[in-house]
This record gives structure tokens, sequence and C-alpha cells, in this order.
């Protein structure tokens, strides 16, 4: 199964503030070890909402808005989408993640890391992975 692991902006990363780099060299020792044992498929990192673009459609007309975007809480920072076998180690795999930025940034810091199954294609249709 893919799952999509997406990681919640904060007020720094909003900033455009570069994360510590205790964090970038630990984060990036996760995805190797991930990516050697062949569960991460992809990751990356967003730059801040001020240097993004959205697009709605709405009574038939389509409009574009341009960042920053007001809700820090509800942007996506950051995103990985890994090959497991269940929710259960896609949550083990995620709650390591967050352990990691607990354990470096401190008490103080605060992030959610949103878990989704991700749709695969088939010949059938669109089915969940």
């Amino acid at each position: 199964m893919r799952f999509m692991m997406i990681v919640k902006a904060n007020r720094e990363s909003e900033a455009g503030l570069p994360p510590k780099p205790e964090l970038m060299a630990a984060v990036a020792k996760m995805a190797e070890e991930a990516t050697q044992r062949g569960v991460m498929v992809s990751a990356g990192g967003l730059l801040p909402s001020s240097q993004g673009a959205r697009i709605r459609v709405s009574g038939g007309k389509t409009s574009v808005v341009d960042g920053p975007f007001a809700e820090t809480k509800e942007l996506v920072g950051g995103f990985a989408i890994f090959d497991l076998q269940s929710k259960e180690e896609a949550v083990q795999a995620g709650t390591r993640f967050m352990q990691v930025h607990a354990d470096i940034l401190g008490p103080s810091y605060d992030g959610e890391l949103e878990i989704r199954p991700m749709f695969d294609t088939s010949p059938n249709g669109a089915q969940c992975s």
C-alpha cells in the first residue's frame, strides 16, 4: 500500500526559515534508510506559500489567488510517499519521524503529520492501494 505523509507547515517554514541543520541531518538519515529498505518512494519539502498560488473553480469560473495564505496550520510544508504493508506501519514510521522533530527541536516544537492512503489506478479503475 502506498501512503502519503503530509507534514503541516508552521510559522518558521512559512517565514522561509531553513530547518535546523541537526534536524535536516536526522531527516536525511531516516530518508536514506527508508530508501535503502525500498519503502520510500518520494519526499520533499515545500517553499513558503508566499511563493505559491491557488486555483479555484466556483460557479463555473476559474480564479487564481497568489500566496501567502492565512491559515498556516492548514498548509502543507512537506510530504513523503511510502510503500508499506499497512496503516499501522505507516503510523509507526510517521511517529518516528515526528519524534525526531520533538527530540531535536525541544518541547516548544508544535507540529503535525497527516497520513493518507493513496489511490492506485489499475486496469479495473481507481482502487485504494
